[in-house]
């Protein structure tokens, strides 16, 4: 557990009993493009009841730089000390505007896409990340949101993304080492937590809240959400005719048709299923004290379907003026 001189613990208290600082860090492909866009055109609203947002838009533009890994995944001590010189900077500013919460929302945090396909594990390096993050913050974080997904739709969704952007097609046996591996969401679980012990981690399944992202705010950030009419999807994983036209000749081929890619068999399936339904029982149980699983008592009925309303395929960010439509 870090430490702190007392001088310092007792500012960081201080700051962190006059303002709250949510970090959702995600995971992709769970809808947190989706949350971001929604807090972003909600921001007035939001900042007459004294809560702030920091998404993508400001967090990627240096304000993170030195805590995530470079190109070849290494991260110095003094970008570290920078960085999170520049994160207490920040802080400090945005209480002195009169917030009383602060919601960062950047699924970067855990790790790149990139990373899962090249190591063929979700989040192995996730304790780390955060880890470096709690540094940064110096005790200043109040929560942690957390979305999971089943993990046979999690790695389709995210291995069609990768490939759209132009990441190696997987083999076989990359696939096999996916749906045999035994790391789910409880081992993510239990990183983040050992990287921020004592901070409540709130875990919200993407069954339940996608393309319901006033919900998933006011029951992962438990403060009052302004009220969503537009229900967007967005950032969809591509679809076949979509995934043949990103991908280079010579570079693999997909199979035909015109839905969602699935790469794994029946079997595999229903291993990555499996997995996954053993990580929710292990949430009800308690998580042994790691965890909360939160969910909308509201919801009548949770089913693993596309929310209703308004479906727009693309992707968006803070600092993106208008939506991208996606082809096909």
């Amino acid at each position: 557990m870090t430490t702190y001189p007392p001088f310092r613990a007792a500012l960081a208290q201080l700051a962190k009993t006059i303002m709250d600082v949510t970090l959702h860090i995600g995971a992709h492909r769970t809808a947190a493009t989706g949350f971001q866009d929604y807090l972003r055109r909600h921001r007035t609203d939001l900042e007459t009841r004294g809560i702030a947002f920091w998404g993508p838009g400001s967090t990627r533009r240096g304000l993170f730089s030195g805590l995530l890994p470079s190109a070849k995944g290494t991260v110095s001590a003094a970008r570290q000390e920078r960085a999170a010189g520049r994160i207490r900077l920040r802080l400090d500013q945005t209480r002195r505007t009169g917030t009383s919460h602060l919601i960062i929302s950047d699924q970067n945090m855990m790790g790149s896409l990139g990373n899962n396909m090249r190591e063929r594990a979700l989040y192995p390096a996730v304790g780390e990340q955060i880890a470096r993050f709690a540094g940064a913050f110096d005790g200043r974080i109040s929560a942690v949101m957390l979305s999971v997904r089943s993990l046979d739709l999690w790695w389709c969704s995210a291995l069609a993304a990768g490939v759209s952007r132009g990441h190696p097609l997987p083999e076989a046996a990359d696939i096999k080492t996916i749906a045999t591996s035994e790391r789910g969401w409880r081992d993510v679980i239990a990183d983040v937590a050992c990287a921020l012990p004592g901070v409540p981690l709130r875990v919200l399944p993407f069954e339940q809240f996608a393309g319901r992202p006033d919900a998933l705010f006011a029951c992962g950030a438990e403060a009052d959400a302004p009220r969503e009419t537009s229900r967007q999807w967005l950032s969809r994983a591509p679809a076949l005719p979509e995934l043949r036209r990103a991908l280079p000749p010579g570079r693999g081929q997909l199979p035909f048709g015109m839905g969602r890619w699935n790469p794994f068999d029946n079997e595999q399936h229903a291993a990555l299923r499996e997995l996954y339904a053993d990580d929710i029982m292990w949430l009800t149980a308690g998580a042994d004290g790691l965890a909360t699983l939160t969910e909308d008592d509201t919801r009548t009925r949770v089913a693993q379907t596309q929310p209703a309303g308004q479906r727009m395929e693309g992707q968006t960010d803070e600092h993106e003026k208008g939506r991208l439509a996606r082809p096909g």
